[in-house]
């Protein structure tokens, strides 16, 4: 027999693989929800405007709740033989209220109800994944504060480069992640726009009003063109480019954490609730979580691919391609949620090894760049000469076998006789981060400013920045640098 739903002219029913490839239900029944509220929304504006009676309204909402109330239960059947799930509710509707339930259809179609449910379901995904990435921030704050002062190695090409405070590399997430929920708002405040009534392809004959529905389904606007509504998945696009950014963001901390955790690193410290042990190696502690957050992007990556591959070749409007739509969506969204939750699980869980990053970062003449600074700044050399210089000292105290801070000023003046005592100053690792004070820099005074910032931003609630513990300051002193 043929689909009673749409099957009309057709004499028998599709073959068994053509039911297999058709059928959509076994993935988009996550759509419901939206299904169920678009369709309320619908049943409401068709009394509104007359196209349909009070009764059947009244007969179509409760159906509907039951519905959605089974649904939710457990109790409702799915069924692959009514492929999708606009049509496994609707064919329930029908059994519960009859006759009326053939009245909801009027005036859409699965084309703008899909693309309705589907805007809808990426909107509430956009809304859960910025509250997310919101609170992943907030954790990093947090903790930035609290390592204000912590001195860290600042690598390039994973060589020492400078000394940096830990609180600042850890704000340097926070500014990624606050773009990433910039680009997720950005789509979505795109994306907010209703095509219910854009019904196939080319609108309605009836006198519906779409802005009612809009408006009923917290949407801007409804669509302006019928044809680009029901063919539109940029929406979809947009949200999956702006999550695999926000991915990879992540993905970048979490290598991070697998350098950090390393025994050559040393610098921090997951516990068991972030980190797995061997099958045969008893002494391991492996950074799993982190390892899954790094390897999720791949995954988010593919879906937007894949999602603009199928779309790249769609003349207009609807095409049965874009059933493909969903799967690599749901997935990817589910993906970036998961990692979002694990990273700020870890950020919360790292127990940083301070001592391990103090002695990491005073290591590979990292603070050269400070004593071409000094040599600018205190004799008047131009930098490209101080870097030379200073370049003939790194050489002189790897001959000798020391850092910087070990050679005498002897050792310095056999260099350039314009080096005088007051350099030491400037070669400690405290001194070299107390003096990056310029709007942005790693001193730990701009470290506390930038946490304040952004937990003002973050909670909505004014905070004033966070006093440096004396203890643990003074313990490292600033050097001397005013």
């Amino acid at each position: 027999m043929s689909n009673k739903m749409w099957g009309g002219r057709f004499a028998s029913g599709p073959d068994a693989i053509m039911e297999e490839i058709n059928a959509s239900i076994g993935f988009d029944q996550r759509l419901y929800r939206q299904d169920i509220a678009g369709s309320k929304a619908h049943a409401t504006m068709l009394a509104a405007t007359g196209i349909l009676t009070q009764a059947d309204r009244d007969a179509i909402l409760s159906g509907l709740d039951t519905v959605l109330g089974e649904i939710e239960a457990g109790t409702f059947t799915f069924s692959r033989a009514l492929e999708d799930i606009h049509m496994n509710v609707e064919s329930r509707l029908r059994e519960l209220i009859g006759d009326a339930a053939g009245r909801l259809h009027t005036a859409r179609s699965r084309n703008d109800q899909v693309a309705t449910d589907f805007r809808l379901y990426v909107r509430d995904s956009i809304d859960t994944l910025v509250a997310q990435v919101r609170s992943l921030q907030l954790a990093l704050v947090t903790r930035a504060e609290e390592e204000a002062d912590t001195i860290l190695p600042g690598f390039t090409h994973l060589q020492n480069a400078q000394p940096v405070t830990f609180g600042h590399h850890l704000l340097a997430y926070v500014e990624m992640l606050g773009r990433d929920a910039g680009r997720l708002l950005d789509a979505r405040k795109r994306l907010n726009e209703s095509p219910l009534g854009s019904a196939a392809l080319a609108g309605t004959p009836y006198p519906i009003d779409r802005q009612m529905t809009a408006e009923a389904l917290g949407f801007d606007r409804p669509t302006a063109n019928s044809l680009d509504a029901v063919s539109d998945r940029d929406f979809v696009l947009e949200t999956l480019s702006a999550a695999a950014i926000c991915g990879m963001h992540l993905s970048r901390f979490a290598e991070e954490m697998v350098i950090w955790s390393s025994a050559q690193f040393g610098f921090v410290r997951l516990s068991d609730k972030f980190t797995t042990g061997s099958s045969i190696m008893p002494q391991k502690r492996n950074p799993d979580a982190a390892e899954l957050v790094r390897a999720k992007v791949g995954r988010i990556v593919g879906a937007l691919t894949s999602l603009t591959v199928v779309m790249k070749g769609l003349p207009l409007a609807y095409s049965k391609d874009m059933q493909e739509d969903k799967e690599v969506a749901f997935d990817a969204l589910d993906a970036l949620s998961l990692s979002l939750a694990a990273m700020t699980g870890m950020v919360g869980d790292m127990q940083p090894n301070r001592e391990r990053m103090r002695a990491s970062a005073a290591a590979g003449f990292s603070t050269a760049t400070d004593v071409a600074d000094w040599l600018v700044r205190e004799a008047g050399i131009p930098f490209r000469d101080a870097h030379h210089i200073t370049g003939q000292i790194v050489a002189l105290a790897e001959q000798k076998g020391c850092g910087l801070e070990g050679l005498t000023i002897e050792d310095f003046k056999f260099v350039d006789q314009r080096i005088d005592s007051r350099i030491h100053k400037v070669l400690t690792v405290d001194a070299s981060v107390a003096a990056r004070k310029s709007y942005g820099g790693t001193a730990p005074a701009n470290v506390l400013e930038q946490a304040a910032r952004w937990k003002t931003e973050l909670t909505g609630k004014p905070h004033a920045p966070r006093p440096l513990s004396p203890k643990r300051h003074g313990g490292h002193g600033d050097g001397g640098v005013e």
